[in-house]
């Protein structure tokens, strides 16, 4: 399609670099100029078309526009016009998108922009006469009443009337889309599975059915899926499952190769196979990989689902409070009239997505990532129930419900792919044994963890223990509500009062809770406890001694136990941080935001006392919840012959609430609090089980100057509640990963050992009767032909400068498909600031997490789609991405990714290395090296370097690299040549990589 022809009535078009621009003016002329010039033009110009407002506003130093932006933003009009599928927020991720040719698309300025605006609202006007074009129109007027930039071209493309006939979908009934999704219907519960074992010849046969017999044939690939089968044998001991432990090189196709026994074994036996894994990128793809096995959509729909936890979804009911909170702003429903309302502007983009979406997965699905970017988390945060305040069968829309379909389809799935958070929360329950009220039917016999080096981490998370200010202000707040403040928050006399009115044997329960939290701490806790803190601190050289000087209110003023407690260790934590230490304001008001811990033990004078009442407190709040739940099941019982199914499961999920989101916390806090005052007993074979710490930092949501502080306690080694809670109680598991091992001392048959052991460890296998099967499987590539390290020793590594300058140079050198890995945000940040400019002056879009404002799925999508962009990350990007190809052809690691070395890392090397700190340090060096090099090589054509920025990198972590890999340490300027040359040289008869831009 032909870019139309310049017109006085054409908007200009912007696509915004780091510090340049490309301008089309109205007039038809392409321009390209610095950032700060073309924001200058701008202010003469009408609104600009461009590709996501926010971004492009932040490069050219402008504040974000407001909501409704009067920018034509292509990404609104793509979401309106193909909703459910996501893209790369970039003028070239849209062309690629809407099937432009490369050549087309070219460099991507910003005369691409009117063309892909064309074929946007060509597709929509293709719509018109479609059931979709009823609901596009009746959306379409809504949203150009609430100032929607794109309004006039959309109503014009969709030739719509001046007034919407009566007969015809109105724009107030389009945006309440919950009145028109499918509802679920209830199913007979499914009987337990069966346990016919899977033979590994069989396993082998389903991964060929699955591959077809055109795939490309991958060494291991079979072997991985017959050792898999084995984790599918039948049980023959309770509380001893099978245990496989697989570790599988990059490149083995570990995905399909247990697929393949999975799939046998869920179909012969009529149960549920759950894949666990740890990010949400891996739970899409595995779901992607299964269209091998379910080529049908709607067959796969039936077999298989995709769980999160039910804060992912959109739920119906926020968002209908949501319509009406943003419609009584902005004025009638009918669409006639109204203020400009960027609030009914994405709500209506939502509801376009709610009706296309296949699960309602609002982070990570087929919402696109950006969303957030354009119209706030917040929005999107209003429309979850990320405050646990479900009311279930109460709902209006219970049975149109997205988190409800999910539920009801995993009870017939075949497949169920989870994530490790999820997986553990709801095995603990099972064994708990007092929660009959459970989501699933039955608890699932078989598990895979994928990504299982993180098991022990999500573990750690799962079976932890928090009682900071945040965590208890939101308990008192799902207890009581806003407190009167303006907010949709529903207490829980809310959200039971029908249940529990006028039944004195259910009120007085009710009203002891809603008694009992007020110990928790009150709305501007946060506050409260800066000034308490603030007070107590000694003067500091050069305070004016004229100013007022705040006193500590009295003991017997405070506003609440909790809150005085936490004064208490935020005293502590303050008294025992080092001179260097820069996390508080309180005491370094010129300081960075950060981190500081200190040991819970010794005690201060005032702490246990003040420990025992806050105890006391939460006593009675969980003697309340207790006597609240018994007496609901009592009526469940009671009234077992009258009781409607609406109302019975609607009281079962309200005992399953409390029981989740009040009573086990109060409970675990009731606890952790009682044992401040007790002797130290806790051992086992002579080390403790649990750590136990003061925490001080800034969280999401307080203000500059506010600090949260808690009390933590972790266990010494989490893989015992795994092995106890999930492991044990299953009949098999398999753990799977390209990193369990460390393969220090490779050939060593006694470190060989000594590698599973520590796997073993790590997994929880060593907590289980029967040893673990282990397998290990390398990867098929050629990394001696595929790959090259580098360790640069002329780079100083406290020199910001420097670094900015050695990751310029290198991504130079490769000529873009550059990632960047870094241990400290700050870091990143510092190199950003110095790197973007040169990059985009050489033709190199830079992307960075943390400072370009959008989610890590975003970024890589990006990263994906343009061959020849650099992206800066740190942990999130080192563990997960998977980008083959050219698209990632060097990985630059600022330093060693040493442990951090905090409270909880210090007493796990001195209790769980055996003796060896120094080498339970290495071992995990050694593992992150190796997933950060694991980024690379992705495919058999793949080519890429890895280079460590650390000349203090010590060569016994170099065995972190695979086999065949030339490790070379080498100056700065010379590890450019020599990467730039492998890069470009050809590999085995195939053609050099285009030279770099």
């Amino acid at each position: 399609m032909a870019t139309p022809p310049p017109s006085p009535d054409l908007p200009p078009a912007l696509v915004a670099r780091h510090g340049t621009c490309s301008l089309l003016t109205p007039d038809g002329e392409l321009l390209a100029l610095p950032g700060d010039e073309a924001a200058r033009l701008l202010r003469d110009m009408p609104p600009p078309l461009v590709v996501h407002a926010p971004l492009t506003a932040r490069r050219l130093g402008l504040s974000p526009p407001p909501q409704p932006t009067p920018w034509l933003d292509l990404l609104e009009l793509f979401l309106f016009a193909m909703p459910g599928r996501t893209v790369p927020p970039t003028a070239r991720g849209l062309a690629l998108a809407l099937e432009l040719d490369e050549a087309h698309i070219g460099a991507a300025e910003a005369d691409l922009l009117p063309e892909l605006a064309e074929i946007l609202l060509d597709h929509i006007a293709a719509r018109r006469p479609t059931p979709a074009g009823e609901e596009m129109t009746a959306l379409a007027v809504r949203m150009n009443h609430a100032g929607w930039a794109w309004g006039p071209s959309v109503l014009a493309a969709l030739a719509a009337p001046a007034r919407l006939p009566a007969e015809v979908l109105q724009p107030g009934d389009a945006i309440r889309v919950w009145r028109r999704l499918p509802k679920w219907e209830e199913t007979a519960p499914r009987p337990a599975p069966s346990s016919l074992p899977v033979p590994a010849a069989d396993a082998r046969r389903r991964l060929g059915e699955m591959l077809g017999a055109h795939a490309e044939s991958r060494a291991g690939q079979a072997d991985f899926a017959a050792a898999a089968s084995a984790a599918f044998a039948p049980r023959l001991t309770r509380g001893d499952p099978h245990m496989v432990l697989a570790e599988a090189g990059t490149g083995t196709g570990k995905t399909l190769g247990y697929v393949a026994p999975a799939s046998l074994w869920a179909e012969r036996n009529g149960g549920p196979v759950w894949i666990s894994t740890y990010t949400r990128h891996l739970q899409r793809q595995i779901e992607g990989e299964l269209a091998r096995l379910y080529p049908d959509p709607a067959i796969r729909r039936q077999h298989v689902v995709l769980r999160k936890g039910r804060e992912n979804y959109l739920c119906l009911l926020n968002m209908e409070e949501a319509v009406n909170v943003a419609g009584n702003r902005s004025g009638p429903q009918d669409g006639t009239s109204g203020a400009p309302s960027g609030g009914i502007i994405a709500l209506s983009l939502l509801a376009r997505w709610a009706g296309v979406t296949a699960d309602g997965d609002l982070t990570g699905g087929d919402l696109p990532g950006w969303f957030g970017d354009l119209f706030g988390r917040g929005t999107l945060a209003g429309v979850a129930d990320r405050r646990g305040e479900c009311i279930h069968g109460a709902c209006p829309h219970y049975q149109r419900c997205f988190v409800e379909h999910s539920i009801r389809r995993a009870r017939r799935a075949d497949l169920v792919i989870a994530n490790h958070a999820l997986v553990m929360t709801q095995a603990s329950w099972h064994a708990m044994g007092g929660d009959t009220t459970s989501d699933e039917d039955n608890i699932p016999t078989r598990y895979v963890f994928d990504e299982g080096h993180h098991v022990m981490d999500a573990a750690d998370s799962a079976f932890s223990v928090e009682l900071s200010g945040l965590e208890a202000a939101e308990l008192r707040r799902w207890l009581l509500g806003a407190e009167g403040a303006r907010s949709r928050a529903r207490g829980l006399k809310r959200r039971l009062d029908d249940l529990v009115v006028g039944d004195a044997r259910l009120e007085a329960p009710l009203d002891a809770v809603l008694q009992a939290a007020h110990a928790l701490p009150a709305p501007g806790w946060s506050g409260r406890l800066a000034d308490m803190v603030q007070a107590s601190l000694p003067a500091r050289p050069g305070d004016d001694p004229a100013a007022p000087q705040r006193s500590s209110p009295p003991r017997d003023s405070l506003p609440n136990p909790c809150e005085h407690f936490l004064h208490l260790l935020a005293c502590q934590v303050l008294a025992r941080s080092r001179a260097g230490d820069t996390a508080s304001p309180w005491a370094q008001p010129r300081a960075q935001p950060g981190a500081i811990e200190c040991d819970l033990r010794p005690l201060a004078d005032d702490i246990p006392p003040a420990a025992a009442t806050l105890a006391r407190a939460l006593d009675r709040l969980s003697a309340a919840l207790r006597a609240l739940v018994d007496r609901l099941l009592e009526r469940l019982d009671d009234e077992s012959g009258d009781l409607d199914p609406a109302t019975r499961e609607r009281i079962e999920a309200a005992v399953r609430t409390m029981r989740r989101r009040a009573l086990s916390r109060a409970d675990g806090w009731s606890a952790m609090l009682r044992a401040i005052g007790e002797p130290r007993d806790d051992t086992r074979l002579g080390a403790p089980q649990h750590v136990d710490f003061i925490r001080m930092d800034r969280r999401e949501g307080q203000r500059p100057g506010e600090q949260d502080v808690g009390l933590h306690r972790h266990w010494l080694d989490p893989t015992i509640p795994f092995a106890t809670v999930l492991a044990a109680p299953a009949h098999g598991v398999l753990i799977t990963s390209a990193t369990l091992r460390d393969e220090n001392g490779r050939g060593d048959p006694d470190e060989a050992e000594r590698a599973w052991e520590a796997a073993e460890a790590r997994t929880g296998a060593s907590h289980l009767p029967s040893p673990a099967l282990r397998a290990s499987l390398a990867s098929p590539f050629d990394y001696r032909q595929q790959s090259r390290a580098f360790i640069v020793t002329d780079v100083a590594h406290d020199d910001i400068g420097a670094l900015a300058a050695a990751y310029r140079t290198l991504f130079l050198a490769a000529g873009g498909g550059g990632l960047g890995l870094f241990t400290a945000i700050s870091r990143l940040r510092a190199v950003h600031r110095r790197l973007s400019q040169p990059l985009e002056e050489a033709g190199i879009p830079l992307y960075a997490q943390h400072v370009d404002g959008m989610d890590n799925a975003t970024l890589v999508d990006i990263f994906r789609s343009e061959a020849n962009s650099c992206l800066l990350g740190t942990d999130a990007m080192r563990d997960g991405v998977d980008v083959p190809g050219q698209s990632l052809r060097l990985v630059v690691f600022e330093r060693v990714p040493w442990p951090r070395p905090d409270i909880l890392h210090r007493e796990r090397r001195t209790h769980l290395s055996h003796g060896a700190p120094g080498a339970y340090d290495d071992r995990i060096a050694r593992l992150r090296l190796r997933q950060a090099f694991g980024r690379l090589i992705r495919g058999a054509g793949d080519r890429g370097a890895f280079v460590l920025l650390d000349r203090r990198a010590p060569s016994r972590l170099l065995s972190a690299f695979p086999d065949g890999v030339a490790i070379r340490r080498a100056g700065l300027a010379e590890t450019a040549r020599d990467l730039e040359a492998f890069l470009r040289a050809p590999m085995d008869g195939t053609a050099a990589r285009p030279p770099a831009p």
